[in-house]
């Protein structure tokens, strides 16, 4: 049995799917140029450089001479798990915590809309596209898929590097996870799913740590977001607090 029935059910997936298309479709038109992705991602570098931050080309590389399963792993996560964990703990929220599931869903359609104004007002170029400065484009060098061919540009820009969005989806489906998990292994599990995927992101050469904190500012404001809208539907919207039988010592 549904928690709301079909109906319900039906609206929450159909919300998603436009949600996420159009974030996608939106995020794959608002490619300001070559040039200037290429040079807000100088910016980035060079930020880095001058608070003595810019780990991220050396750790690759460490990896790729003297860790190469790792990189295997690192490449497998980012092509699957964003997608597939997301979409399954979301899917479980609302079948079995379904008194948790609106504000959660509110944080997401809150998130993705700051992401598109992030993509429109800074676009910056993935660190992979700067070989110069030491980086290797894992996901192709390892499994031969062009990340930036004419078919895949058509939804995904290639210049969408801040906010990091892997970064952000990890933080709001972990917190609320580690929330409602009873057991300390599941809590320990998914406080480390953000670190996990903080790796990923980084030994693939797709974000800059820069391009990390910056979607979890956005993770943040969209989980205080949430909790204003929560006030048009007290009701449905806001997070419930936890019962003492949904806690386990």
């Amino acid at each position: 049995m549904l928690p709301r029935g079909w109906v319900d059910a039906a609206c929450q997936f159909l919300l998603f799917f436009l949600a996420y298309n159009c974030y996608q479709v939106v995020r794959g038109i608002t490619d300001s140029g070559h040039q200037v992705a290429m040079a807000n991602a100088e910016h980035v570098i060079a930020l880095e450089r001058s608070l003595g931050t810019f780990f991220e080309a050396g750790f690759q590389q460490a990896l790729i001479d003297h860790a190469s399963w790792l990189i295997d792993f690192a490449n497998f996560m980012y092509l699957n798990s964003h997608f597939v964990i997301t979409t399954t703990f979301l899917a479980w929220l609302y079948l079995f915590r379904n008194e948790h599931f609106y504000f959660v869903r509110n944080m997401f359609l809150v998130a993705m809309g700051l992401a598109l104004v992030g993509y429109a007002l800074y676009p910056t170029a993935p660190p992979r596209l700067f070989p110069s400065e030491g980086f290797t484009d894992t996901i192709e060098a390892f499994t031969n898929m062009n990340q930036d061919s004419s078919f895949n540009s058509v939804l995904v820009n290639p210049y969408a590097a801040v906010p990091s969005m892997h970064i952000a989806f990890s933080l709001m489906i972990a917190v609320p996870a580690m929330a409602l998990s009873r057991h300390a292994v599941s809590r320990t599990l998914w406080s480390a799913y953000p670190l996990c995927v903080f790796f990923v992101i980084v030994a693939t050469g797709n974000h800059y740590w820069f391009d990390a904190a910056a979607g979890a500012a956005v993770a943040c404001l969209a989980a205080l977001a949430a909790r204003q809208l929560a006030r048009v539907k007290p009701a449905r919207w806001s997070w419930p607090e936890a019962t003492r039988e949904e806690v386990t010592i």
